[in-house]
């Protein structure tokens, strides 16, 4: 576990200031005028446009994206409430398993899916929807989560190839949600969400460098999501900043008719005021971080992880002293 908070941690020194922003950064953007919504959807469609080939993090674009854009920045301008706040305006990535009503496929990353129709929008995505939030596409995953096979490579799906590790290519990105963790790793989207069974949401966000978040089961609703385990599967943000998997985990959180009995449960301990009041920029001022080498970061097979992860350490060492 320390090593997964430490590799998120990690992961907000290494954005680059000209392309990589948080969505509180964001706002601040679109208050001031400096960017609107469609600028920002047209710049994410750019990245994956030339990294996609490479990292294979994203399965299809919503072609609705730029729709939802103008629409935002329409509200935007008109000072419509709900427009000033959360993730309105804010492109967001979805995991192959999360239905939505509209033109994108939902398929899990199988062809056996593909030209399906889902009956309504999976109950996270309603909330997203209501937020103003604009769904940028569908991350690409392990086939079926991860239960296709059990010798299937993790990040792989037939309909989406072979995901990559943007950090190093030749490593696996773990499952089963492999592509929003690339997607968010290597900024072909601000933000992501990802499904969990066993692992699916927290390994690939520390593989990626990235930041994962697995609610408790029932926290956010599972209603339309393809399933694994009824007991078992949630869904939850994977982000590059533990800032931003909160503003997306305090917009999903709470009751869902659709899966009412798991939701009205868990909804009891959405803490009031939600979760962005806990979020502090000093919050690792004064803290001693340990780190356990032996025998976690032995690679037999030569790989570079190992120095990739004692760069981002120095990164990390760096802002301690800072803050």
């Amino acid at each position: 576990m320390l090593f997964l908070v430490l590799l998120a941690l990690l992961s907000i020194s290494t954005c680059h200031a000209h392309k990589e922003t948080t969505i509180h950064e964001l706002r601040i953007a679109f208050n001031q005028n400096r960017l609107n919504s469609r600028q920002l959807v047209e710049f994410y469609l750019g990245e994956i446009n030339k990294l996609n080939l490479i990292f294979k993090g994203v399965l299809e674009v919503n072609p609705d994206a730029l729709y939802e854009a103008n629409r935002a920045d329409r509200e935007r301008a008109a000072n419509v409430p709900r427009s000033l706040v959360g993730l309105h305006g804010i492109p967001v990535l979805l995991k192959d398993n999360i239905p939505t009503k509209d033109k994108l496929n939902t398929t899990s990353g199988s062809f056996a899916l593909l030209g399906s129709i889902v009956p309504r929008d999976a109950g996270i995505v309603s909330k997203l929807r209501k937020s103003g939030a604009i769904i940028l596409g569908k991350a690409t995953l392990s086939e079926w989560s991860n239960f296709r096979s059990l010798s299937a490579p993790s990040g792989w799906s037939p309909r989406g190839g072979q995901g990559k590790n943007p950090f190093v290519l030749s490593a696996t990105p773990c499952g089963s949600s492999s592509g929003p963790a690339i997607s968010v790793a290597a900024n072909m989207a601000a933000v992501s969400i990802g499904t969990e069974t066993d692992g699916s949401i927290l390994c690939p966000a520390s593989f990626n460098s990235v930041v994962g978040i697995k609610p408790t089961v029932g926290l956010t609703s599972r209603a339309g999501v393809i399933p694994v385990s009824p007991s078992l599967d949630t869904i939850g943000p994977i982000c590059r900043t533990v800032s931003d998997a909160v503003y997306v985990l305090e917009t999903i959180v709470g009751f869902d008719y659709n899966d009412r009995d798991a939701t009205k449960k868990a909804s009891q301990y959405i803490p009031y005021g939600g979760y962005t009041q806990f979020l502090k920029a000093d919050g690792l001022k004064g803290k001693r971080i340990g780190v356990v080498r032996n025998p976690f970061f032995v690679f037999s097979n030569g790989s570079n992880l190992h120095q990739v992860f004692e760069n981002h350490l120095q990164t990390l060492r760096c802002i301690l002293l800072k803050s």
